[in-house]
């Protein structure tokens, strides 16, 4: 199979070849046909398996097609994505297949001023790469207008829902025209976005082109269990034994990041960060520096768990593991994209024991263990298995304890294994509220 035969116009075959795309990969294969077609839809794949090329060609190819001129201030097609760096990502991407097509493209986010993007609206785009917040302002303030709007995309609606945007889903949904195709594009499918689907796309055609919610196998996965305090010794331990050239590494919180970055630049390591805290531009320089490789070790909240693509990237370190389980398959997605191989490692103590049952029970396989000579945990991590269960270590039989006398009462003690340690309270999952839209029946196309 060809991009050819899928029906795909010269200008955008042209740009693939400049691109070097020869064969469309499966969710390209089965997703452009349905969207030229206008088929509402929903797709799910592993990351780095080319869904971006999967909406956006056929998206493309119909704005090019049919429709009129772009009017001011409005825009034809709208891509919703969750952070700033996926949308700068997705952008790039349409750009470059757009490259041979008479259409305009923009994206517009939070964390830079909003006076540049009003002005670049004026005269309309033909797409619109978003990220919810921003995209509620432009509209708020008579910047945007959705009338013209004849596609809908929701690149990543999953994470969108973890981040809070529920509320604002349901405001953009009430700004879009009734009759408009919808597409949802991810790696994974909660039930809380299959909910949203049943919402809001018009008997959609579902593709999954790989078992629901399975790690791309191009990825080598392993688990070091080690004590919290000695995470950052013993990363660096491994980065120096494998001679770690380029590493991606995630960390729980801002301030986690941080502290990491301070430990690696004080032993002369080539290491930078980026999270929410942090402006958009500096974000935005880091993620350059470590493109390029400038910057060995790049330390990140999960704003960079979507959108960077980096061409052979080789490994992924969990330094924390998520809180959201689901989020685990994206990190470790950055690697062993487009047929590449990579390797991904989480660091993980004895109280995140519940969150590697979770991703462990989400992506049906149990993570091979390896213990690190000279950092094994005094706190032991408790062994678990795909099927969500936390095995715990049998506990020694009690034992009578004896007072000094040798007469009276016997005080009877409980005795307990020195590696026994109660595995922490289970994380709580973040509640996502799927937003209710009340609009009545939709119209068939």
């Amino acid at each position: 199979m060809t991009f050819a035969t899928l029906g795909l116009i010269e200008p955008l075959l042209r740009a693939l070849e400049t691109l070097g795309y020869q064969t469309p990969t499966p969710v390209q294969a089965q997703a452009i046909p349905a969207v030229l077609a206008g088929r509402d839809l929903m797709a799910a794949a592993q990351t780095g398996t080319g869904k971006t090329a999967g909406f956006a060609l056929p998206l493309l190819q119909l704005l090019t097609m049919e429709g009129p001129k772009v009017a001011a201030n409005s825009a034809r097609a709208l891509i919703l994505c969750p952070t700033r760096e996926l949308a700068e990502q997705v952008h790039a991407s349409v750009a470059e297949y757009a490259q041979h097509l008479p259409l305009t493209t923009y994206a517009v986010y939070g964390g830079v001023s909003i006076n540049p993007q009003m002005m670049k609206l004026r005269k309309g785009v033909d797409i619109l790469v978003a990220t919810p917040g921003r995209l509620i302002d432009l509209f708020r303030q008579n910047a945007l207008k959705l009338d013209q709007l004849q596609t809908l995309v929701l690149d990543e609606a999953d994470r969108m829902l973890d981040l809070g945007f529920s509320e604002e889903l349901a405001n953009i949904y009430r700004m879009l025209p009734k009759k408009r195709q919808t597409l949802l594009f991810s790696a994974t499918f909660s039930d809380e976005i299959r909910s949203l689907a049943g919402q809001m796309l018009n008997d959609p055609l579902s593709i999954e082109v790989s078992p629901r919610n399975v790690a791309a196998n191009t990825v080598k996965q392993w688990v070091v269990p080690v004590d919290k305090k000695r995470k950052a010794e013993l990363f660096v331990h491994l980065m120096r034994k494998g001679r770690w050239k380029q590493v991606l590494v995630f960390a729980k919180t801002r301030n986690g990041v941080d502290a990491l970055v301070d430990k690696l630049q004080g032993l002369g390591i080539n290491a930078d960060g980026i999270h929410g805290d942090k402006p958009q531009a500096t974000r935005q320089r880091a993620l350059d520096r470590f493109k390029s490789s400038e910057v060995q070790i790049l330390v990140a909240t999960d704003v960079a768990a979507r959108g960077l693509d980096i061409e052979d990237l080789p490994m992924v370190v969990n330094f924390d593991l998520p809180i959201v389980a689901e989020d685990y398959i994206h990190r470790i997605g950055r690697t062993g994209r487009a047929g590449n191989t990579g390797e991904a490692i989480s660091l993980v103590c004895a109280d995140e024991v519940n969150m590697l049952s979770a991703i462990e029970m989400l992506t049906r396989q149990t993570l091979t263990r390896k213990m690190e000579p000279d950092f094994e945990p005094e706190h032991r991590v408790p062994d678990t298995d795909a099927s969500g269960q936390v095995v715990k270590k049998p506990k020694k039989p009690k034992k009578p304890k004896t007072s000094g006398g040798g007469g009276g009462k016997r005080n009877l003690g409980k005795w307990v294994d020195s590696g026994d340690v109660a595995p922490a309270e289970p994380s709580i999952k973040p509640v996502r509220k799927v937003p209710v839209f009340n609009t009545g029946p939709r119209k068939k196309k």
